[in-house]
């Protein structure tokens, strides 16, 4: 009898689970995308990765004076975002590179002593839309004591574009790195 109702509970979980993730599938937008809207703060920090797309929207926010600094994160690409940056207008002076870190993680490990080391108290994180959950969360779980908000860049933000720019399978493995780095580093996504 206890077998029975635990057997339909389990399947009762189950379906919602299942139910859970195709909601997420079908409006990743809504699920992945956290945008803290206008706001100032003290430096920008774009992450590694995307297809130009983090480093011009953070030219956009730099130039409308969300902040005065701006840190590049991530090892690979970081120079490549310099010239983005330089050619959308941010004089060089006021870019930084942190060129060590190679995840979401250790972008926001290494970036937060060089935010504290500026005096920064409030950052905007600037990423891809699928990205922007987990990058403000990892932030948010490794450097508490600063405010850290997401103005994320909306490049093939309609699903129409994703096959051009492998956007879907991102967001597909979004979902993955979500809840890896809940298991694994205790970054909740929620």
């Amino acid at each position: 009898m206890k077998f029975k109702r635990w057997h339909k509970i389990g399947l009762g979980f189950a379906a919602v689970a299942f139910a859970l993730g195709i909601a997420a599938l079908s409006f990743p937008q809504r699920v992945l995308t956290v945008d803290n809207g206008p706001v100032k703060a003290d430096a920008l920090v774009v992450l590694g990765g995307g297809q130009g797309e983090r480093a011009i929207r953070a030219a956009e926010l730099f130039k409308a004076g969300d902040a005065s600094k701006i840190i590049v994160s991530g090892a690979g690409d970081g120079l490549e975002v310099q010239r983005v940056l330089i050619r959308n207008g941010v004089p060089p002076s006021a870019i930084q590179l942190e060129s060590n870190s190679q995840s979401t993680r250790q972008n926001a490990q290494f970036t937060g002593p060089l935010l504290r080391a500026m005096g920064a108290k409030r950052v905007i994180i600037v990423t891809s839309w699928y990205h922007s959950r987990r990058g403000i969360k990892c932030f948010r779980h490794y450097a508490p004591d600063i405010q850290f908000y997401s103005r994320p860049a909306y490049s093939d933000y309609s699903s129409s574009g994703w096959a051009r720019h492998w956007t879907g399978r991102y967001v597909r493995f979004e979902y993955l790195k979500l809840a890896g780095y809940w298991v694994c580093y205790g970054v909740c996504p929620f």
